[in-house]
């Protein structure tokens, strides 16, 4: 099969654009010139993907979905800024991707091996990693940084600047305006933490110690009525008694020094 075949005759694609000969694309598609997709991607009917943007190999773009547009901030001035998509992502049905702005780091990445289900808006500047879910109408605001494994519910709104911790879950309709430590699960509005994610971590395989180290950083965080600082120095205690949990618990540390917006507590 050549490579016209698997382009419909009413796309429209820009010349420059570059297209691995194993792209397919469906009815009324418009790619512009500074695309770039890699081997075996799939573009649904009626999507646009425009600006700076790159997609890996292996992903599948549903139809209507717009990647690459301007960022819907009232700073951004036509500077060129960048969308970055890695390999092996389901993007559903009207996914909105913008690309990011000169105040921040002037890109919007997104990982690999995500579930991106319909409806989802990801912001300017946003960083996702791997192996996330993101239901229906889940919707990231700017500069919000979503670690590998988070899964998010449908209906899900995430406050600008917000972090999102590695195998943390939000529930449906979550209102996310602190960061999520890693692991936890959250829900409501206001959020509140729930528990911990420990079904998730046992189906990664996560061990039985390790799955204890983060129960007991659950209850130190949350069960105990420790102060954050007690709290985070209590974690720090937990590496010479759970050295097979070590990765995890410096995981935790490193989240909580690095949070600017307070955790959800």
């Amino acid at each position: 099969m050549g490579a016209s075949s698997l382009i419909h005759p009413t796309a429209v694609i820009d010349p420059a654009a570059q297209l691995d000969s194993s792209v397919s694309v469906g009815p009324y598609a418009v790619i512009g010139p500074k695309v770039r997709i890699g081997a075996n991607t799939s573009v649904g009917a009626h999507c646009v993907i425009e600006g700076d943007t790159t997609l890996g190999r292996d992903n599948q773009v549903f139809q209507f979905a717009s990647l690459g547009a301007q960022p819907q901030d009232k700073k951004y001035a036509g500077e060129p800024t960048r969308l970055v998509i890695g390999d092996r992502n389901t993007i559903r049905e009207f996914c909105t991707f913008n690309t990011g702005t000169v105040q921040d780091r002037g890109e919007t990445t997104i990982g690999s091996d995500n579930w991106i289900m319909a409806y989802v808006h990801i912001a300017h500047d946003c960083i996702v990693g791997n192996n996330t879910i993101l239901a229906n109408n889940a919707t990231l605001a700017g500069h919000v940084h979503v670690d590998d494994w988070v899964i998010l519910g449908g209906l899900t709104g995430v406050h600008q600047f917000t972090h999102i911790g590695a195998h943390a879950m939000a529930g449906f309709a979550s209102h996310i305006s602190q960061d999520v430590p890693p692991f936890m699960m959250v829900d409501g509005n206001p959020l509140a933490v729930r528990g911990f994610n420990a079904e998730g971590l046992r189906r990664r395989g996560f061990s039985a110690v390790r799955v204890a180290a983060v129960k007991q950083m659950h209850k130190l965080l949350y069960r105990q009525g420790l102060t954050l600082d007690a709290a985070t120095a209590a974690i720090a205690g937990l590496k010479s008694d759970m050295p097979e949990a070590l990765q995890d618990i410096e995981r935790m540390q490193a989240f909580l020094a690095a949070s600017t917006r307070g955790i959800a507590r």
